[in-house]
């Protein structure tokens, strides 16, 4: 079987991890060559790009940085994990908690801020997952990191539970925020479900069931993923020459960061950066 390049979108169901996604896809793909971009945790459900064969070199290059997200967070409970997948820690009461002073507080972490990530992350410590650590009964402590945070829509405040739609980079913890916003109200709170709808240009309507992917194994061709991903170019014979061999071009490309540039025939070649008057190879594909 010749392994497919190209990216697959998959809606992740609640229950199983990002691990588990790619093991079954590198099942159905009949390649171990499977990579994705960003996890989900177990209980978040959603938008999950994978990469097969040569694609996989494209995950790390896409500009998948800007991601969104559906979540409830619950008001009036501390949890170990931040998530309702931990031990409840704390409770509070919330009954002079307010709408306004919910919406006034979620306003506050629009823009770039400074978050402390949940000490259940990924994030490596001393080369091990801060994860592992707290498992191993370690208290772990991690600096803040300065993230983005676009936008922060309050859909519904239902009793405890608070509905929102985040815009958010890369690197950014819903979970974080959720914990966050119970502190600034004083009754503590986690987040109780979470659905990432869109990961760079990959959104929930190109998004496919791991059922759905037992039928079909819809692969999106790695030209298409690059012209979806990246601003694109297309060269004439020369410079598709100059291209196949890594070769620098004397060519404005017109753009920050990378660009796809595609041969005559729509063949995708190449991820070309702009340096100086010249464009040099920041990954070449064939």
């Amino acid at each position: 079987m010749t392994t497919a390049n190209g990216l697959v979108v998959v809606d992740k169901p609640g229950g199983i991890t990002s691990h588990d996604v790619v093991s079954r896809v590198r099942r159905l793909a009949d390649t171990r060559k499977v990579g994705h971009a960003g996890t989900l945790d177990p209980m978040a459900t959603g938008v999950l790009v994978l990469g097969l064969g040569r694609a996989t070199r494209l995950l790390g290059h896409l500009m998948l940085t800007d991601k969104a997200y559906d979540a409830t967070i619950r008001l009036g409970s501390t949890t170990s994990t931040d998530d309702a997948e931990g031990e409840v820690v704390a409770t509070a009461s919330t009954a002079d908690v307010t709408e306004e002073a919910v919406r006034d507080a979620l306003a506050g972490f629009v823009g770039e801020i400074q978050q402390v990530p949940s000490a259940v992350s990924a994030i490596k410590v001393d080369g091990r997952r801060a994860y592992e650590r707290v498992r191993a009964g370690e208290d772990v402590e991690l600096a803040p990191r300065k993230v983005r945070v676009d936008e922060i829509v309050v859909r519904a405040v239902r009793g405890d539970d608070v509905d929102v739609s985040v815009r958010c980079s890369s690197g950014t913890y819903v979970r974080a925020i959720a914990r966050d916003l119970g502190g600034r109200l004083g009754v503590g709170g986690h987040l109780v479900a979470l659905r990432r709808t869109a990961v760079g240009p990959y959104e929930l309507d190109v998004a496919h069931t791991l059922e759905e992917l037992e039928d079909d194994l819809a692969v999106l061709p790695i030209g298409d993923a690059a012209r979806r991903g990246f601003p694109s170019l297309d060269l004439d014979e020369e410079q598709t020459t100059d291209v196949r061999f890594g070769r620098r071009l004397t060519l404005d490309l017109e753009q920050d960061g990378p660009v796809a540039l595609f041969a005559p025939d729509g063949e995708f070649l190449a991820l070309y950066e702009q340096d100086g008057e010249l464009a040099r190879a920041v990954a070449v594909f064939v």
